[in-house]
């Protein structure tokens, strides 16, 4: 299964890595990143491959969420077929 994860802050050194280290915790792969530093805010999008993970889901958005509040950012995410009918135009 397929997942979005989403982070967004303001910009500094170690974001990406810390987030990446984050998942390989849980045995999430990361599959595709995009990210970019708009005036000051750091965006990540992340598809990854959550079937072997060794949590749940939702306990691994509970978790990234966690992380996100210690790390003043916001990390979301959702499974990809929710993220994309929400996203559909």
């Amino acid at each position: 299964m397929k997942a979005v994860v989403t982070v967004v802050g303001k910009d500094r050194v170690g974001i990406i890595a810390s987030i990446c280290v984050e998942l390989a915790n849980y045995n999430v792969n990361v599959l595709d990143i995009s990210q970019t530093v708009m005036q000051g805010y750091f965006t990540m999008m992340m598809v990854v491959d959550v079937s072997n993970a060794n949590l749940p889901l939702a306990q691994i958005c509970q978790q990234m969420d966690a992380k996100g509040q210690e790390m003043g950012l916001s990390i979301r995410i959702q499974r990809e077929d929710i993220f994309e009918a929400m996203h559909r135009v």
